[in-house]
């Protein structure tokens, strides 16, 4: 008659074999997670590398999701896909080239002017200069205090810097390329928007993954096209109300300088910086007394902080809120990739990102390090122990 295997040797098999596969699981996770970890530290360089196809095509992609909404508006009203396309660029490009000429134009008069208005900068910055100046020559009387008479002065040589003109002559030929190369992508794209997204639900392999794919689908274009639609108002609204303040102070150009704010303040933080920098640039140019100098730089300001700290929320906290410590993130990790037009595309990536992390689940790094379980936890034994052995009852 054969013997049975008694409770404890299937007790030590059963759990010898939860901790063989528990750490088979945890070796794939621990594979995974360096092979994600790889990747996020080479993904940047590439990027940066590559950036001559990989920014105008993320700057295409973004632009044509902004635009899924102005293209459906057309097919909903029986025009074709290709024909819904080609409007919905043009007007996109009417409005650029509009917005970019009322800047571009006037902007050229000043740079031309301001050789000749260095005297009158260099007049109002007088106090400034001399304090500056003063302490130069304290910071040197102590540096040659310190070092004596023999120490030595190393000379840094620059050579001659590349003239404004060689640069655009030299990047035009590619910047037009590259735009565009961008627009066939914003136009192709556009043109089999709803036939791809039709193929992507209906290739799910069940109902509830298509639900969700189309779920995840319109959830991304409508967070995306909504914050630039909103923040699109916004800035154009600031635009204009500080192009008002300006004409009433008498700033030339007011509709540049509106132009330029509205522009800058795409980008968060650093947007409102830089145009405060130009404003200040611009008033030095333009006015005699240091003091209306920083007027228009100080009506920026104030209407800059109604807009961020009542306007802004208001309308874009109810639609999207994400961590300013995320964005902040993310627009120094643009920035670092592609420049200023990588600042610019920071937050709709951020917000495609978060859409789609959102709906797909994010990874639990902490989880994987720090929960029982896990590398720095014993293997747990098996809990649930096997029914007695009915040969050995009784």
């Amino acid at each position: 008659m054969e013997e049975r295997p008694s409770t404890s040797f299937l007790q030590g098999l059963l759990s010898s074999r939860t901790a063989e596969a528990l750490r088979r699981d945890r070796l794939l996770a621990a594979i995974a997670l360096f092979g994600g970890i790889g990747i996020a530290i080479a993904l940047p360089f590439a990027l940066q590398a590559g950036a001559a196809f990989f920014l105008p095509v993320t700057a295409a992609l973004v632009i044509a999701i902004a635009l899924v909404p102005m293209l459906e508006w057309f097919e909903r009203r029986r025009f074709p896909s290709p024909l819904a396309a080609f409007l919905s660029i043009m007007i996109f490009l009417a409005v650029a080239n509009a917005a970019v000429a009322a800047i571009i134009v006037p902007a050229s008069g000043w740079f031309a002017l301001l050789p000749e208005r260095v005297v009158r900068i260099r007049h109002n910055l007088r106090p400034l200069l001399e304090v500056y100046t003063s302490l130069d020559r304290f910071v040197n009387n102590t540096q040659a205090t310190f070092m004596g008479k023999g120490g030595r002065q190393m000379v840094v040589s620059l050579g001659k810097p590349t003239s404004l003109l060689d640069v655009v002559a030299s990047s035009a030929p590619v910047a037009i390329l590259q735009m565009f190369f961008a627009i066939l992508v914003v136009y192709f794209f556009l043109s089999g928007w709803t036939r791809m997204r039709r193929q992507t639900i209906t290739n799910r392999g069940s109902f509830t993954s298509a639900l969700t794919t189309a779920r995840v689908i319109q959830e991304m274009v409508d967070a995306t096209s909504a914050y630039l639609a909103t923040i699109t108002i916004i800035n154009v609204s600031l635009g204009l109300l500080v192009a008002a303040a300006f004409w009433l102070i008498g700033l030339p150009d007011p509709l540049m300088w509106g132009g330029i704010v509205a522009l800058f303040n795409y980008m968060p933080y650093l947007g409102p910086i830089m145009a405060s920098l130009l404003l200040s640039l611009g008033g030095l140019m333009v006015f005699r007394d240091a003091w209306y100098a920083i007027l228009p730089v100080a009506t920026f300001v104030g209407c800059h902080l109604i807009e961020s700290n009542l306007v802004t929320p208001a309308l874009v906290g109810r639609r999207l809120t994400i961590n300013p410590l995320l964005i902040l993130v993310s627009l120094s990790f643009w920035g670092w990739v592609w420049g200023p037009v990588g600042a610019l595309l920071a937050v709709p990536l951020l917000i495609i990102t978060k859409t789609v992390l959102d709906a797909a689940g994010k990874p639990d790094i902490a989880g994987f390090l720090f929960e029982d379980g896990t590398l720095t936890s014993p293997i747990p034994e098996a809990s649930s122990p096997l029914p007695p052995d009915p040969t050995h009852s009784g």
